[in-house]
């Protein structure tokens, strides 16, 4: 059995854990309101860009040429880019989005197909590099409070590279955010951008009332050729927001259930250290009536 200032020793260092771990669930919770409010803000925006592209493709009498829109016959390779975080401490936040991306890798390699690797994180970069996959490129330093800039660089990165006709298709990973309780990993196809997107989703009227009778300056393909890149943009700085306030749920979620692990195990060793400071009593107690047998006798 542990004496007693082993146990005292033990309760003192995770008492200090449980602080930690504390301090840093309330952190998590403030960081998770502001990215829940940033997804919020930036809905608006996202609404009305699908509206101006939904309108601009109507007003075009053909969207089929722009680069960002073309199919290739033959899908040969294929860009995987999971969104992890920078940081650990989070649950299964980054494991869930890494083991869908890896399925989903060995999935493609099957059918024959060649897999080429991006990345946001720098646990996913470790992870993948560790493994001995060929990262094309890594983006870290944002994961827990990304950026537009961020979205922007890494949509650009992914457009040259389909552009280029390097990859056939652009594929994200990342966790969507349901609750500080449940994350939900999303499987989203970047490019090509789906010409279903530009038609589906508005009835008639409303279709009316976004072409209006309107005189389009430059042409509405030219207009559409510059929507489509800030697009893919807004696509992935949404995903961005969706898997930082994930993260920031998950370590919430993680250091709670870490506070209250500790306390349980506070409580176990408080009543071992009870029970063993009463057996020296005991003990102690013995040796004196012992002692005072032994000089009487």
């Amino acid at each position: 059995m542990a004496s007693v200032q082993d146990l005292k020793r033990r309760i003192r260092s995770i008492r200090n854990t449980r602080k930690i771990t504390k301090a840093m669930e309330l952190v998590a919770s403030a960081r998770l309101r502001r990215a829940q409010a940033r997804i919020e803000a930036m809905r608006p925006y996202a609404d009305r860009m699908m509206e101006l592209m939904v309108g601009t493709a109507r007003a075009s009498s053909s969207v089929r040429g722009l680069p960002l829109l073309q199919r290739r016959e033959e899908e040969r390779a294929v860009a995987i880019l999971p969104l992890t975080g920078d940081r650990g401490l989070a649950g299964a936040f980054n494991a869930q989005v890494l083991r869908h991306a890896l399925a989903l890798d060995r999935q493609l390699r099957a059918e024959g197909k060649r897999v080429r690797w991006l990345v946001s994180g720098r646990r996913g970069s470790s992870t993948l590099r560790f493994r001995r996959f060929e990262v094309l490129q890594a983006w870290t330093g944002f994961s827990d409070r990304p950026a537009y800039a961020d979205a922007q660089a890494i949509a650009h990165r992914i457009s040259d590279l389909y552009v280029a006709e390097e990859v056939d298709r652009v594929v994200i990973v990342y966790n969507h955010f349901v609750s500080p309780l449940v994350q939900q990993v999303v499987e989203q196809d970047v490019l090509p951008i789906p010409e279903q997107m530009l038609e589906a989703g508005e009835d008639e009227e409303h279709h009316a009332a976004l072409l209006g009778d309107f005189i389009y300056e430059p042409e509405p393909e030219q207009i559409l050729e510059r929507l489509l890149p800030v697009y893919v943009e807004t696509e992935l700085y949404r995903a961005l927001l969706e898997s930082a306030a994930s993260e920031q749920g998950a370590r919430m979620t993680a250091m709670r259930n870490a506070s209250k692990n500790a306390g349980e195990l506070i409580d176990s060793l408080t009543l071992a250290m009870n029970r063993a400071r009463q057996a020296e009593i005991t003990q102690e107690i013995l040796e004196v009536v012992a002692g005072a047998d032994a000089l009487t006798a």
